[in-house]
């Protein structure tokens, strides 16, 4: 099994046959979030979102516990923003999705991602949150993570796959698009990296490519 699939599909089965609204249990993603704020990680966090395709198109959501509702974050990528609280544990709080269709093909992914991406890196920024991803990847070792027990192969650095951006490393310039790798080594005989576009998110290179 390829190490970077398990990012996905880690709260709701893929496939599962169910009329919109989805409902899922807000434990699952609280348990998620608690390994994020237990443990010192301020430059990266969880993101949950529903990949978006013809057949799963979020249209709203909410939170919902037996005597109140809460409204659902939720941006134009299908990102859904899922606080962290205690009182949503214990008032068993449910997470609900209003789906275009029956919802019936789609899945929750979870990403590990930088807090927050800019232009220009030098080396110990990068280096950091390298370390903060594997540091955070190791915390969540056991089903379904345990194939993260391995330090992962670097950091990814995620552009429009239409998008060509001019990266520059160590006053040297080339052209690309889609995802940019840099490996661990790399990273640590880096100077500096900066790019012509804000990369839209900063992950894990988890892969074996």
């Amino acid at each position: 099994m390829r190490k970077g699939l398990l990012f996905s599909c880690l709260l709701l089965t893929c496939g599962v046959a169910q009329a919109a609204p989805i409902s899922l249990e807000y434990q699952g993603f609280y348990q998620r979030l608690k390994q994020v704020n237990k443990g010192h990680y301020p430059l990266v966090e969880i993101a949950f979102s529903v990949p978006k395709t013809k057949e799963c198109v979020v249209l709203g959501g909410s939170i919902t516990t037996e005597k109140e509702q809460f409204p659902l974050t939720i941006n134009e990528s299908q990102r859904l923003f899922i606080p962290f609280d205690d009182a949503l544990k214990s008032n068993r709080a449910v997470i609900n999705l209003d789906m275009q269709g029956d919802g019936a093909h789609c899945g929750i992914a979870m990403q590990i991602r930088a807090k927050q991406t800019k232009q220009q890196y030098v080396r110990e920024e990068v280096q950091s949150i390298n370390e903060q991803m594997n540091q955070l990847l190791k915390s969540m070792q056991g089903f379904p993570m345990r194939y993260f027990s391995e330090s992962t192969n670097g950091i990814n650095f995620e552009f429009d796959k239409d998008q060509q951006v001019t990266i520059t490393t160590d006053g040297i310039e080339h052209r690309f698009s889609g995802v940019y790798r840099l490996s661990t080594q790399a990273i640590s005989e880096l100077e500096s990296i900066s790019f012509s576009v804000t990369p839209k998110v900063i992950s894990p290179w988890t892969g074996t490519e």
